[in-house]
């Protein structure tokens, strides 16, 4: 075969996946035995991922539901109600805590008493972010209701977001360009990244922002992710501790969003049946209420905080003692 007809034959296959509509379809387009539009009878073999399997990390997960199908859309028109059916996050989320009830009700306030003047130095920037923030959002002034709570609490998880997601980066860059291994801080930090994104995801499920705060979201992370990029670069211990002293902080807040809970002052929470998407990612009851929401996402804040101080004592190139989910 020449090499203007073999070339000319990898465009036509390549071209005739590309217009497959579906991931199903396209799935089929690459593990078949033969290229649609082949004039040469090109033959090539099956694709190498020829079956789907979970990595052995989500073993233990339960398998998400099937779709509907077709005669389960027609109940679904004739009575109305949709069928049960498990999101596609559920697939795609990484290994994290399940908390039982007695671990969440647990949870305590703690603080790490700085050691040094690097310590003492992210301490007192969390202090000096945390009190302007207070002063512009009202949180010491007024009663807080739900939208309130609601508002503070998806804009802090907005910023929450980034620390884990630019240490792994730069971890990662640097154990590229070093060629050395990372020996497991990535994987911890882009869980933790993720799951403060999943508190978001859980907000908004609550209550949709409109352009003035989506604008000051895009501000304040633009801001906030520069320079803990660069803070990272240069003192990895400083960005650690300083996020232990943040979730030090995040316990707090939740804590007093739950006494509030618990004193009738949000009476709609006290009643509220937990979102879907929190339900299934903190594998919560079927009658679980925002308060057991608001507990899952406090104890998550303080295993962040426990991670991110035990990192911030540590030599960066020690081997993180944390594993997958833990």
């Amino acid at each position: 075969m020449s090499m203007r007809c073999a070339l000319g034959l990898g465009q036509r296959c390549l071209r005739a996946s590309w217009r497959q509509p579906t991931l199903a379809a396209s799935t089929r387009a690459f593990s078949t035995t033969s290229c649609v539009g082949c004039e040469k009878g090109h033959q090539p073999g099956p694709h190498f991922r020829s079956k789907i399997e979970h990595h052995p990390l989500y073993t233990d997960l339960p398998k998400p539901e099937k779709q509907p199908t077709d005669a389960a859309e027609g109940a679904q028109t004739k009575s109305g109600s949709s069928p049960s059916v498990t999101e596609e996050y559920d697939d795609y989320t990484f290994p994290h805590l399940i908390w039982g009830k007695e671990e969440a009700e647990s949870v305590s306030i703690t603080h790490h008493v700085p050691r040094d003047k690097t310590e003492k130095v992210a301490m007192y920037t969390v202090k000096i972010m945390r009190f302007f923030f207070d002063l512009f959002s009202g949180y010491h002034f007024g009663a807080m209701n739900e939208i309130k709570w609601l508002r503070r609490i998806i804009f802090l998880e907005t910023v929450a977001g980034v620390p884990g997601m630019m240490g792994a980066m730069v971890r990662h860059l640097h154990s590229l360009r070093r060629l050395q291994r990372d020996h497991g801080w990535i994987h911890t930090l882009l869980e933790e990244a993720e799951n403060e994104r999943m508190h978001l995801l859980t907000a908004l499920e609550l209550r949709k922002p409109g352009p003035v705060f989506r604008f000051s979201v895009l501000m304040a992370q633009g801001l906030f992710t520069n320079i803990f990029f660069l803070a990272y670069l240069i003192s990895p211990r400083f960005c650690h501790r300083f996020v232990g002293y943040l979730e030090e902080d995040a316990v707090k807040t939740y804590t007093r969003c739950l006494a509030e809970i618990d004193s009738g002052h949000l009476k709609m929470w006290s009643k509220m049946p937990a979102p879907p998407i929190a339900i299934e990612y903190w594998r919560l009851g079927e009658n679980a209420l925002m308060r057991d929401v608001i507990l899952a996402i406090r104890a998550d804040e303080a295993h962040h905080r426990l991670v991110n101080h035990t990192l911030g004592g540590m030599d960066p190139n020690q081997k993180n003692p944390f594993g997958p989910g833990q």
